[in-house]
């Protein structure tokens, strides 16, 4: 699909590339960025768009070889097809948006670094043809690696050039061409500058002197793309910015460039390239006999090998097992575990079918499970069941409840193991219904819709199906070929069809899924993967990064193993700040890459959110915990690097909102605790890109989309739910959104005239 259609070597190591890329070269607008991944064990490259051909359906790129990535991308040939183009990302240049009655008085100076040149293009090109001047600055180190030339020629009104060694144009930086065309009378409206983070700092320092407004590009700070995983983050004017979602462009006044050098060298040395050579039950009688029988306890790998490893932890119950498991069910007349299913499993029936200890009756209880789930082997592992279904089991009162979740996933694995198929396409209702993500929720909501006839394309951002299920849960929990994988292709089989690589309000809007595709409904089910972090000094030192970060580099590009391009910062000695499912995978994930990792949370073990099970397997491993412990302050050494976390010790006061007892600082409590990373796992929220690019869909006050108890929101034939609408919660609760989704916009299809 996105097959190499030119390449050009501009330089001993520039390069230009022409990418087929249809759905981002249809929606492409300058200033924009791509990201890029070569291959299955490829990082994401993030690229900013040189040039774009509606028509032809392709987009330009420029880049220079930098480290691995870059070096193995240079490689490739024409008719080589890359794995993903993903975009267009960020927010196009505010030039755009200059009224026509100001454009045939605007005058503007873009000054190019090095590769630098290829970005600034698009916009020059842009600014040109729609009556605005424009005067470009190339600087470069010497006349043979200037690149460009021609084409900026063709659309400048004037070009200066700058070389280093005075070979080529003006001998200096393009700071002193800056001065020099200020001192001799030229007047300009603003200043772009897109190069080096050291050369955007200098054109900045001087514009700020001079009183010109100027614009920066800060995207080579970004790892992913799509506002996942905080690794861009940048300080502007004093406040946290995601290149990703905010800029890449931004005011040059505004930006603490020290800072964003700084971010830019975490990962230098991976990416060196080579060198070129509550009821009372009537049931205590059997309760008190069963309760003898203690929970079947589950397999698992040894503490002491599982961190060296990221092998499932959990192996599952065998045929015996789970048939000896299935026994313990009361098989109540009233079963409270099936209401406090969010999906509404029938459990009793399926268990019944365990017992059996037939093929064909686990045949069956397969069967009973995935009429209401449509990730049985996925909830099996990760979903919270002590608080749900086994939370409610009679049994539990007195002793274990039955392992409901151990079973499911037991049938569901056995299910794949014997490939079981019980696929029904029905026939097309002729209706086209739009997922816009292929996390838990799009693909519950995906797949009922199928099942009642509908034409579904769910539409993924990422470069592989799954959302949270691939980049947030780790492989130890929950493995991506054997598990999500599978049960991805299941959803396939029903006729659903997913386009990776298709960023929703950039790549196309809503309002264009209705007029331009036909789509008669829209599912938003994009999640909530933007990082929180807290607000305290230090917070942008290197060494401080986000769950999400450490996570996607792990779980979706896989940087933990060997032969994949994409680095990763575990640190020494790690700090974990959170006490949620997410803290405690990011800091087994941590452990298992050679961290001394230690959790710190501002309220005791009690009051933790996490699982139970996964608090008790991190500490297997040998995961610290200080509780009641707050971070105030992240201390650096000269290098702009984490060397300790000042924190202070907490008690608990009254409840807050959420019920929980409010943290409340001690005095004279401070102490510092010696740590070269801090993840910060304090949460997630949505991405407000398909807000602002959908007129009149309404927000909540906190950034989600706003629905009624229907999950419709303000808009007609769009809906929405999951941690979109919640804000981060568990997969169950996002599949029992995407399930009742699926049933409002049957009823609204049904019922539209």
């Amino acid at each position: 699909m996105f097959e190499i259609r030119r390449r050009e070597q501009l330089t001993s190591n520039i390069y230009l590339m022409e990418i087929s890329a249809y759905w981002v070269a249809r929606a492409a607008k300058p200033g924009q960025f791509v990201i890029i991944i070569i291959d299955d064990k490829g990082e994401r490259i993030p690229l900013t768009i040189c040039d774009y051909n509606k028509e032809e359906g392709t987009i330009t790129i420029v880049f220079q070889i930098v480290g691995k990535s870059t070096e193995k991308l240079a490689k490739l040939g024409k008719g080589n097809k890359l794995k993903d183009v993903v975009g267009p990302l960020g927010k196009e240049s505010e030039l755009m948006y200059v009224p026509e009655e100001e454009k045939a008085n605007k005058k503007i100076l873009f000054v190019a670094g090095g590769v630098g040149t290829a970005p600034v293009y698009p916009q020059v090109k842009w600014v040109k043809e729609h009556g605005m001047k424009a005067d470009v600055i190339i600087g470069t180190k010497t006349k043979n690696t200037l690149i460009l030339e021609d084409m900026m020629r063709e659309v400048a009104d004037n070009l200066y050039v700058c070389t280093d060694d005075g070979s080529y144009g003006m001998k200096g930086l393009v700071t002193d061409c800056v001065k020099k065309l200020v001192e001799e009378g030229a007047k300009y409206d603003e200043v772009v500058a897109i190069g080096p983070m050291v050369m955007m700092k200098f054109v900045s320092l001087l514009t700020k002197e001079l009183g010109i407004k100027t614009t920066v590009s800060l995207n080579s700070l970004m790892v992913d793309g799509t506002g996942m995983c905080g690794a861009c983050r940048v300080t502007i004017g004093g406040k946290t910015k995601f290149t990703c979602v905010d800029g890449p462009e931004f005011d040059a006044h505004l930006v603490d460039f020290d800072e964003a050098i700084r971010r830019q060298s975490m990962y230098k040395t991976h990416e060196i390239a080579t060198d070129s050579d509550d009821h009372k039950c009537n049931l205590t009688a059997a309760v008190n006999h069963t309760i003898k029988k203690r929970r079947v306890p589950v397999r698992e790998q040894d503490a002491v090998v599982r961190v060296k490893n990221f092998d499932e932890v959990c192996y599952g119950y065998t045929m015996e097992e789970a048939m000896e498991e299935a026994d313990r069910c009361l098989q109540c007349k009233n079963p409270g575990c099936v209401s406090a299913c969010p999906v509404n499993i029938d459990i009793p029936a399926f268990i019944k079918q365990i017992r059996g200890g037939a093929v064909g009756h686990f045949a069956q209880a397969y069967k009973i499970i995935s009429s209401s789930s449509a990730l049985p082997a996925v909830c099996g592992r990760v979903c919270p069941q002590e608080s749900q279904c086994e939370g409610s089991c009679v049994l539990g009162k007195k002793g274990d409840p039955v392992a409901i979740g151990k079973l499911e996933r037991f049938v569901a694995d056995w299910a794949r193991e014997v490939k079981l198929d019980f696929t029904e396409v029905p026939a097309s209702n002729g209706k086209k219904v739009a997922i816009v993500g292929s996390g838990p929720s799009g693909l519950t909501c995906a797949g009922d819709l199928a099942k009642m006839g509908y034409d579904v394309t769910i539409f993924e951002a990422l470069h592989q199906a799954g959302g949270v299920l691939v980049y947030g849960i780790p492989e130890f929990r929950l493995p991506k070929e054997k598990v999500v994988k599978e049960e991805v292709e299941n959803i396939k089989k029903l006729g659903v069809k997913i386009v990776t690589d298709v960023i929703i309000g950039r790549s196309i809007t809503i309002d264009e899924l209705f007029d331009k595709e036909g789509f008669s409904a829209v599912y938003i089910a994009s999640g909530a993967g933007l990082p929180k972090f807290m607000n305290i000094p230090g917070k942008n030192l290197n060494g401080v990064v986000s769950a999400n970060e450490l996570l996607t580099r792990s779980n979706l590009m896989k940087a933990y193993e060997d032969g994949y391009d994409t680095p990763v910062y575990p640190g020494n000695v790690t700090i974990v700040v959170g006490g949620g499912n997410v803290a405690m995978d990011a800091a087994r994930t941590a452990r298992r890459l050679g961290a001394e990792v230690h959790v710190v949370y501002r309220r005791g073990k009690n009051e933790m959110p996490a699982r139970a099970e996964e608090i008790h397997h991190a500490k297997e491993e040998g995961i610290e915990f200080h509780f009641m412990t707050n971070p105030v302050e992240i201390m650096g050494d000269e290098k702009g690097w984490v060397k300790s976390v000042k924190c202070v010790k907490m008690e608990l006061g009254e409840p807050d909102a959420s019920g929980r007892r409010s943290p409340v600082e001690l005095p004279g409590s401070e102490h510092e605790l010696p740590a070269d990373c801090v993840i910060m796992a304090l949460g997630t929220a949505p991405n407000k890109l398909i807000i602002d690019t959908t007129e009149n869909l309404d927000a909540t006050d906190w950034g989600g989309i706003q629905t009624d108890e229907h999950a419709a929101t303000s808009r007609e034939g769009i809906f929405a739910g999951g941690d979109a609408v919640m804000g981060a919660a568990t997969v169950i609760l996002a599949m029992g959104a995407g399930k009742k989704a699926a049933k409002s916009i049957d009823e609204y299809l049904r019922n539209k005239k």
